[in-house]
């Protein structure tokens, strides 16, 4: 059964907005592995019209982070971006404002039409009624808010999944197509070699139900695995010049070397205390009630959803984002939940909408807004006609803010870097790290010559009472506090503040 065609442009609707209310920074890949690389992709090289401004001192508009020239990641998903990108260009409508919320508002369709597969799923193997309610669910879902409109791996991850779900031949399903789930199910291991976790117990347990076992084989996964292999092969080709299988290198990285650690470390437990908990949310005790009501053909997503949730604490580096993948499988059983709710159905209702609204508004409009913010003051040095003098450091942890996908002009720009050693050196120690184990020394170390000072220094305000002698004495004067977030913890401050270089002639 489809959805109806009001449903589909309700969700649209809603997604946008979606898109709009967030405007928070989460976690450096949204833009490290998709934009910042697309950009790189379409813009390698500034513009005649940019050139005319002697900006010489630009070795490559565009930078790539060490997993990149490590080959670690697939050109693959940032193309998709890149597309949109070279249309804008081609266009001559590359402003940076498109650039920055063209994928975003891409992302924002595609969640929306996964949002209304899931329904048709429910729909089609229960009833309407069952559907409206994981639908609800789904749109209720403080954590999808947050993260659905983002031009994260995992975000494309989950919507693929969603819509191989959909194909999966659930017992009683009678849209079930084996070719079509595998292929999407294929292209999200491309995207992110991880959505292999997921997959496994449910492509196991559809292999143990097929009768013709050899014709799945033969006929479905592997022409699906070489067409899709063979894609990413090609395009990695193009991009890299050389043949690289990078979802070997990423699976050997992450889970063989276990080197994700060098990005933090958690108990083995926290995807079931914390990781879980704060994903669901509200929907915490409904998912728990629904695991119970929910019918035994459903229970392979249960098991799917545990099994990722093991697998994962078997690896040291854990984030929320990871598990966001099977937060629809818990959708369906938090719908259930709320179906067969008698007499406090409403109530119930009305309670997931509101405790969900509050954190949703929340991550999407306050916590960690400033990394984004302070991007258009560094915009604002692209009209100035000081622009080849400008010189911009970014004296935060690594990554904290984009970079030419949210200047889109070819400004000298800098950041601490921070790539980990594959070397196996145990003394290595990264530049952040060197950096503020003793700033005020690294400063003046680095910047021993006045001619090499940045014009503009962008720094969290915890910094400042330890290196103001080095602002002082060098003539930098704060021009702007943008906030950032009411928790401030170690090295990011509550808010991030702009220094520029008093000189003769001030820009």
């Amino acid at each position: 059964a489809a959805a109806p065609a009001s449903l589909l442009a309700l969700t649209l609707a809603l997604r946008t907005l979606n898109c709009f209310l967030v405007q928070t920074s989460f976690v450096p890949d949204e833009y490290w592995q998709s934009l910042e690389v697309a950009h790189r992709m379409v813009f390698k090289y500034p513009s005649p019209a940019a050139w005319s401004l002697s900006v010489l001192n630009i070795h490559n508009y565009g930078y790539l982070t060490w997993e990149w020239t490590s080959n670690l990641r697939g050109y693959s998903y940032p193309l998709i971006f890149a597309s949109m990108y070279k249309a804008l260009q081609l266009l001559a409508k590359d402003n940076v404002q498109l650039l920055i919320w063209v994928p975003r508002l891409a992302q924002a369709v595609l969640a929306a039409f996964a949002d209304v597969k899931l329904y048709s799923l429910v729909q089609h193997l229960e009833n309407s009624e069952t559907a409206k309610f994981v639908f609800f669910c789904q749109l209720c879902s403080w954590f999808t808010w947050y993260s659905c409109t983002r031009t994260l791996t995992n975000t494309m991850e989950t919507i693929l999944t969603i819509f191989a779900l959909s194909y999966y031949p659930i017992k009683g399903s009678k849209m079930g197509n084996s070719c079509k789930y595998l292929a999407l199910v294929a292209l999200a291991i491309v995207i992110r070699p991880t959505a292999v976790i997921p997959w496994m117990p449910l492509v196991f347990s559809h292999f143990l139900q097929e009768q013709r076992k050899a014709d799945l084989i033969l006929h479905n996964c592997i022409p699906v695995g070489l067409v899709t292999v063979g894609t990413s092969l090609i395009i990695d080709r193009v991009f890299f010049g050389e043949w690289v299988l990078v979802q070997l290198n990423f699976l050997k990285f992450n889970v063989l070397q276990n080197l994700g650690t060098f990005y933090g470390s958690h108990p083995w437990h926290w995807y079931f205390t914390q990781g879980l908990p704060v994903v669901l949310g509200p929907h915490l005790p409904f998912f728990i009630h629904g695991c119970v009501l929910a019918p035994r053909r459903f229970r392979i997503l249960l098991l799917a959803l545990i099994w990722t949730l093991l697998v994962y604490s078997t690896l040291s580096h854990k984030e929320f984002r990871f598990i966001y993948p099977v937060l629809p499988f818990c959708m369906i059983f938090c719908g259930y939940s709320l179906r067969y709710l008698k007499a406090w159905k409403k109530t119930a209702a009305s309670f997931l909408l509101l405790s969900n609204l509050v954190p949703a508004l929340y991550t999407g409009l306050v916590h960690q807004r400033g990394t984004l913010d302070v991007m258009s003051h560094i915009q604002q040095l692209c009209h100035h006609s000081q622009q080849s003098q400008a010189f911009v450091f970014i004296l935060m942890p690594c990554h904290s803010t984009p970079f030419y996908s949210h200047v889109h002009c070819p400004l000298k720009m800098r950041f601490l870097q921070c790539p980990p050693d594959l070397t196996g050196n145990a003394s290595y120690v990264d530049e952040a790290d060197v950096f503020y184990s003793n700033p005020l020394g690294w400063l003046n170390k680095e910047f021993y010559n006045d001619t090499l000072l940045p014009s503009h220094l962008i720094l969290f305000n915890v910094l400042e009472q330890e290196i103001s002698s080095f602002l002082a004495l060098r003539g930098y004067e704060k021009t702007a506090t943008v906030f950032h977030t009411h928790v401030p913890q170690g090295r990011v401050g509550s808010h991030i503040s702009i220094y520029r270089r008093k000189t003769e002639m001030n820009y």
